[in-house]
C-alpha cells in the first residue's frame, strides 16, 4: 500500500490540506495528517476550521524510524506556510523526501516558502500563488504563472484553492496509476 503525509500547522489553508486526504484516502493510499509546531494535534486552519491531525511532526518522526513515505503534501494558507517553512524539522524531511526520489507536492505559497528552502525546485518548471515567487530565491526562473499545476520529475506543484482538485488527482495519478486515477474520478463524479 502506498504511503503519504500531509503537513499541517495554524493557518493552513483548509482545501489545500483536505483535497490531497480526502482524495487520496478514496484512491487506498495510507495517508497521515501530520501537525507541524503544534504541541497537540488539534489545528486551526486559515478559515478557522480546527482539525485533529492524526500525529504531531516530532511522534512522526520518532515513529518513522527512518522510513519514508511515498509522498509528503505541503498546503499553502498563510501563515500556515510560514509556519511549516519555519519548522527545522519540516524542511528537512521535505529534502530528505526529495533525496530519496520520493514525490514531493506543494501547493499556493508552500512552493515559494517551504520547497525553496531545500532543493526540491532545483532545475525544476513550478507553479504558486501568483506573487509568492519572489521568495523563491534561486528558483524564481522555473516559476509558471500560467499554468495551474505542474509535475516535474518528483515535484508536484500548484497554484492555489483553485487547483486543489488537479493538484490532489495529480499525486492520485501519480501514486497509483491510470486505473485508479479514473476509478476515483469516476466515483467522485469529477469532469
Amino acid at each position: 500500500m502506498k504511503s503519504a503525509i500531509v503537513l499541517i500547522a495554524d493557518g493552513s489553508e483548509e482545501v489545500e490540506a483536505l483535497s490531497p486526504v480526502d482524495y487520496l484516502r478514496r484512491a487506498g493510499v495510507d495517508v497521515s495528517l501530520v501537525a507541524v509546531g503544534a504541541a497537540s494535534r488539534t489545528v486551526t486552519l486559515s478559515r478557522k476550521v480546527s482539525v485533529n491531525a492524526d500525529i504531531t511532526l516530532e511522534a512522526y518522526l520518532s515513529a518513522a524510524s527512518g522510513s519514508l513515505p511515498d509522498a509528503i503534501v505541503v498546503p499553502g494558507g498563510m501563515p500556515g506556510t510560514t509556519n511549516i517553512a519555519a519548522s527545522r524539522s519540516a524542511v528537512a524531511l521535505v529534502e530528505e523526501m526529495h533525496k530519496a526520489g520520493r514525490l514531493v507536492c506543494a501547493i499556493c505559497a508552500a512552493p515559494a516558502f517551504v520547497l525553496s528552502k531545500t532543493s526540491a525546485l532545483e532545475g525544476k518548471s513550478w507553479a504558486g500563488y501568483p506573487g509568492t515567487e519572489g521568495n523563491a530565491g534561486a528558483f524564481v526562473s522555473g516559476y509558471q504563472a500560467d499554468r495551474p499545476f505542474i509535475h516535474d520529475g518528483n515535484v508536484i506543484t500548484a497554484r492555489g484553492p483553485g487547483a486543489a482538485e488537479e493538484f490532489s488527482m495529480e499525486i492520485v495519478r501519480t501514486l497509483c496509476g491510470e486505473s485508479v486515477f479514473e476509478n476515483v474520478k469516476k466515483a467522485a463524479l469529477l469532469r
